[in-house]
């Protein structure tokens, strides 16, 4: 089964989906809005942490969305 934790380091209601596939586990950036849920990244993570860079493009991502629904 797959389990999500919330991703408050990068914004309110992002989570982290974590899929276990054969020799990897993949792992999926989210954010939940009011009408969709935004994939900010995806990528098959080796270590606890989160890698910076993931974070990095996970906050532009999102910073993205938002200003282009605000837009709307």
């Amino acid at each position: 089964m797959p389990a999500s934790r919330p991703l408050p380091d990068i914004g309110a209601n992002c989570h982290e989906l974590r899929i276990v596939d054969r020799n990897v586990i993949w792992r999926v950036v989210y954010y939940v809005a009011s009408d969709a849920i935004v994939i900010l990244e995806v990528f098959a993570k080796k270590t606890r942490t989160l890698p910076k860079p993931t974070v990095i493009a996970a906050r532009r991502r999102l910073r993205h969305y938002v200003r282009v629904v605000k837009e709307e």
